[in-house]
């Protein structure tokens, strides 16, 4: 029961980050609106994204400072200092007003808080799959672990939800003037008992008994030596930080603007995928722990490679939703599958002294480099080939270069159980 509790605890930053990333998404129009204003919709609605984006690129330096820290100073006292910092995005956004109130103050203010959350963002993810796999036993660690992705889950659903219920209750000019920053208002509000949980946490009894801890100096030098190591590993995270966006961040847009879908059915199928995903991950993580990281990963990095074009073209060339819902459902389990097994067995074949660096950076730099950039990438290849299912060649890939990793690191993963 203790350790439920501290797998709830140390959840709760996880959801919030991806709650404020799944916000800033779904409203992007209407905070290019009220921060970037131009007459050019096209204009103000990319400096809108790129702002957003700006974050990717600080999550390799989080990863590299804040992921020292964690393995300097503790699991929770690092994750108490990324769940601070990630607060100032929302807060930043939520509060401060618009151009036409303050002016260039106001873009500059917003930019600054996406870079701060970016960079508390590079460990957060790390620093919490890495405690997460400390506390548990050596017969559940993939269960446990998998509850870091549920958690963020779980908040791509509650974004949805936020989405359909405004959407079907106020009026678009309302949106645009204040409605857009309820949800934003909402992450604002919630920090403080997010803070209260995240304070309870108890350290990992594997970070305690270790009798030295290496210095700044000494953490970074390691990193530096399993630089080549680490940059491998980003390409076996390549799949999974692909397929995530592209099955959430991507999909909203993909459903409306390729497959015709109205916005409260775009909302609704995000809402049913995050809720697959949130079921289906923890299963898949205890799956891991029964037939070994290694298999599962081969496994479903194939299935990508197999079945990723077929699907999405049947998902394109049909007019019913629930076709799109089924599709969609498929890579839902795809995700959770490949997943589930991933990022457990990252965090095991790392270096254990410097166990959240390293899986933050690896991590980091495919989502900066491959995940970040998967809904324009998609785009992009929409508009070459004038296909609907050109995604899927990008998905595809992601899977095939994430398949050849894990064929060179197979035995190391399996050493590791």
């Amino acid at each position: 029961m203790r350790r439920a509790h501290n797998v709830f605890n140390v959840a709760v930053g996880n959801f919030f980050e991806m709650y404020d990333f799944m916000v800033f998404g779904l409203y992007a129009s209407y905070i290019a609106k009220s921060f970037f204003p131009n007459n050019n919709v096209y204009i103000s609605l990319l400096l809108s994204f790129l702002t957003f984006g700006a974050g990717f690129l600080m999550r390799p330096l989080g990863a590299i400072i804040l992921g020292a820290y964690i393995d300097r100073h503790g699991r929770k006292k690092g994750l108490l200092l990324t769940l601070s910092l990630m607060a100032i995005g929302t807060i930043s956004i939520a509060l401060t007003p618009d151009y036409a109130t303050i002016g260039v103050a106001a873009p500059i203010i917003i930019l600054l808080g996406r870079l701060i959350q970016g960079f508390s963002a590079g460990a957060e993810l790390g620093g919490v799959s890495v405690y997460l796999a400390e506390i548990a036993d050596k017969h559940n660690k993939g269960f446990f672990v998998s509850w870091q992705s549920a958690s963020q889950q779980m908040a791509i659903a509650i974004a949805a939800l936020f989405g359909y219920i405004l959407n079907e209750i106020f009026a678009k000019p309302f949106m645009e003037s204040f409605g857009w920053r309820i949800p934003f208002i909402f992450g604002s509000l919630i920090l403080p008992v997010l803070f209260l949980q995240r304070s309870k946490l108890e350290e990992s009894r594997e970070f305690e008994a270790r009798k030295i801890h290496p210095s700044f100096k000494a953490i970074i030098t390691s990193a530096i030596k399993n630089c080549g190591f680490l940059v491998a590993c980003s390409f076996m995270v390549m799949l999974t930080t692909v397929s995530f966006y592209m099955i959430t961040a991507y999909t909203p847009t993909f459903a409306k603007i390729e497959l015709g879908l109205s916005e409260s059915r775009a909302f609704i199928l995000t809402l049913i995928i995050a809720l697959s995903n949130f079921i289906l991950l923890p299963i898949m993580g205890a799956l891991s722990d029964k037939i070994g990281r290694a298999k599962q990963l081969l496994l479903f990095s194939t299935l990508f490679i197999i079945t990723a074009y077929p699907v999405l073209l049947f998902v394109t060339k049909s007019n019913l939703y629930s076709s799109v819902i089924v599709g969609e459902l498929w890579f839902s389990i795809l995700y959770a599958g490949y997943n589930g097994a991933m990022v457990i067995a990252l965090v095991e074949i790392v270096p254990k002294e410097i166990r959240s660096i390293s899986f933050s950076l690896a991590y980091s730099i495919a989502t900066a480099i491959y995940g970040g950039f998967t809904p324009a990438i998609a785009t992009q290849l929409i508009h070459l080939t004038q296909n609907k299912a050109a995604p899927a060649i990008w998905l595809s890939f992601a899977a095939f270069c994430s398949l050849v990793i894990i064929l060179r690191l197979s035995a190391r993963i399996r050493n590791t159980i």
